[in-house]
């Protein structure tokens, strides 16, 4: 099949047009992406990023913020007995807002399939402890190895210890019975 016209030809560099005027215009339209909802309420797109977190009371630098000691570095500090200007905070909201988010206790969103569990509860309801008989087992059908299935009961465990404790109770009746 012959190839399309003109695709193979070499494209010529246009001298007249101007790149950097269409860069920069470009790149004034593009607002900054602010992940964090508190900044993007409070920020102001007419002031700078460094004028719009001075007044939410963050650092823009923080290797500025947090300076490191001169006596760290090996030089002595000399002191004129001034303190430097601190900046105005004018939007505190903003960094009480985050402070508070940041305190709230992270939500466990871990969880195990429906199967999983039940494949560990049937091996531990049939073989106890004995991971070398659950390698063993039919229902095994991935062929997981003791160590396997014992890593996966230590995971149930893990998510679900109050599940796993009730479990546990509930077998040892039926032992007792057994024999």
């Amino acid at each position: 099949m012959p190839k399309a016209k003109g695709k193979s030809r070499r494209h010529k560099y246009s001298y007249n047009l101007n790149r950097k005027r269409l860069y920069r215009s470009a790149r004034r339209r593009a607002a900054p992406r602010i992940a964090c909802s508190h900044i993007r309420h409070a920020w102001d797109p007419n002031k700078s990023v460094a004028q719009n977190l001075a007044e939410m009371g963050l650092a823009e630098d923080p290797n500025k913020a947090v300076p490191i000691p001169k006596k760290l570095l090996g030089m002595e500090e000399e002191s004129d007995g001034q303190q430097p200007g601190k900046k105005i905070v004018r939007k505190p909201y903003v960094v009480n807002e985050m402070e508070l988010e940041a305190s709230l206790p992270e939500k466990k969103s871990n969880t195990l399939s429906r199967d999983l569990i039940d494949y560990v509860r049937y091996m531990i309801q049939n073989h106890g402890e004995n991971y070398k008989e659950m390698a063993r087992d039919e229902k095994n059908y991935y062929q997981d190895t003791p160590k396997q299935i014992k890593r996966k009961i230590n995971v149930y465990k893990n998510f679900y210890p109050e599940e796993y404790k009730n479990f546990i109770a509930s077998l040892k009746p039926e032992k007792m019975e057994v024999q």
